[in-house]
């Protein structure tokens, strides 16, 4: 089973190592001594630790569309760039910058401008998911 280190914990969970002692401190999260004496957090724990604290941070807001689409990323417009047919938006959502190509004619419907709010939502029929060091 995989372990993580306080900082490689931190750095998956977008916050500082700082953050992950007081939460391990705290009873939060579980944390042991590796074999050279320095805390470790099992991959287990921290991926059930990652989805119970991801749970609702992306939330539809009330009054939302009805969707079938999981992926939704609220957040604010922080760039609009158009040109006569397409646009392309910019969308900060927490940690996550989501850029989005759509018809100029649907920025104007939607009355997209930096500072709006808004939700992206994401539906692929393909997903790539790469692990670092690993061979293809």
């Amino acid at each position: 089973m995989p372990s993580y280190s306080i900082g490689q914990a931190a750095e998956l969970l977008a916050v500082s190592p700082e953050t992950v002692r007081r939460w391990a401190d705290g009873g939060h999260l579980a944390m042991d001594r590796g074999s050279s004496g320095n805390r470790v957090i099992d991959g287990v724990s921290l991926a059930a630790f990652a989805t119970e604290r991801a749970a609702g941070l992306h939330p539809v807001p009330d009054g939302g569309a009805l969707t079938s689409v999981r992926n939704s990323f609220a957040g604010i417009v922080t760039a609009v760039r158009m040109d006569d047919i397409v646009a392309q938006v910019e969308i900060q959502s927490g940690p996550h910058r989501l850029v989005s190509l759509i018809s100029r004619e649907s920025v104007e419907e939607l009355g997209l401008e930096v500072g709006v709010l808004a939700t992206a939502r994401v539906k692929s029929t393909n997903v790539h998911i790469d692990r670092p060091g690993s061979q293809a």
